[in-house]
């Protein structure tokens, strides 16, 4: 059953698929149709899964599930990725990379590899308060609060 991102209940479980550039308007206009799409149809053990998701600076997909009736199963997450694995070759697009760094430059979402943004912290290209993305959160309620921060305030730290 598919609901409205911010209908799930901050305990539900997220998982946040950054992409290596922004999606285009007409392409945002065919996948979230295809992400609703795969939602209806997401199951455990033939159980229908109470799911979401949003869009976030044209770059961010997040996925929620409410498992308070009934938990993701490793069958149901490898869905999930083999769903994402299809728009990324659809799209030509890195969706599963965790080794790069989204971070806001400015009003912009910038997205580096790992050890190019090493180098700008280095550089002091970046501050300790750039906003990064720490896309490691695993609830809403984490989504809500720490995904968006300042690097002190995410795994990033240690980096400085």
């Amino acid at each position: 059953m598919v609901v409205e991102f911010n209908e799930l209940p901050d305990s539900s479980r997220v998982w946040v698929f950054q992409a290596n550039r922004g999606f285009s308007e007409d392409e945002l206009e065919q996948i979230k149709p295809k992400i609703k799409g795969f939602l209806e149809n997401w199951t455990v053990h033939g159980q229908s899964l109470k799911a979401g998701f949003e869009i976030r600076y044209n770059r961010f997909i997040v996925l929620g599930l409410d498992e308070y009736q009934t938990n993701a199963s490793g069958c149901s997450i490898d869905a999930s990725v083999h769903f994402i694995q299809g728009l990324e070759k659809e799209y030509n697009v890195d969706l599963l990379d965790k080794m790069n760094v989204s971070f806001k430059n400015g009003e912009f979402v910038a997205y580096k590899p790992l050890l190019d943004f090493k180098k700008m912290v280095k550089q002091k290209a970046v501050s300790p308060q750039t906003i990064v993305f720490n896309n490691l959160v695993n609830t809403k309620s984490e989504y809500k609060e720490f995904w968006e921060v300042p690097m002190t305030e995410s795994w990033h730290s240690r980096l400085l």
